[in-house]
């Protein structure tokens, strides 16, 4: 799966230790590592209930956006972004994570027992650009208060 090596060779890049973040994917039993957010990408974190809405709006309107993580009970979803992006987001609700934080990160192309990939990396880099995000949680959000199912 090459696809799937150029993903992990991409991610594992900003890892202090490339070699041990391949590692540990490996040996973790939940095939997950921490990796620092900042240097490739930042990740705006939604609640599911307006992330799922997003997603929809994102791939109608994008042929591939950018990778989004979920977490355990879909309560959260990530959306890779531009670095730089946390440092001056000011949407309410909206957690982020950027330079000096870490995430957890499932390693693409195999399950895990809790985060998994919606949209893994393509080792491409691709990002989702934010203000597009925006504009799609905005209209997720309308949709939202006007009663439409996803």
């Amino acid at each position: 799966m090459a696809g799937a090596k150029t993903a992990v060779e991409w991610l594992a890049s900003v890892a202090p230790d490339p070699e041990s973040c391949r590692w540990e994917w490996e040996r973790n039993p939940l095939g997950v590592a921490l990796l620092p957010a900042g240097r490739a990408w930042d990740v705006l974190i939604l609640p599911g209930e307006l992330g799922y809405p997003t997603l929809d709006v994102l791939t109608r309107i994008l042929h591939r956006p950018g990778p989004v993580l979920v977490d355990f009970g879909d309560n959260r979803m990530g959306f890779f972004v531009a670095p730089g992006t946390a440092a001056r987001w000011l949407g309410t609700g909206i957690r982020t994570a950027g330079a000096g934080t870490w995430i957890v990160v499932p390693y693409p192309g195999r399950s895990t027992r809790g985060v998994r990939w919606l949209v893994p990396p393509d080792g491409s880099g691709t990002l989702t650009d934010a203000a597009l995000l925006e504009l799609a949680m905005h209209e997720a959000a309308a949709g939202l208060a006007g009663g439409e199912g996803g």
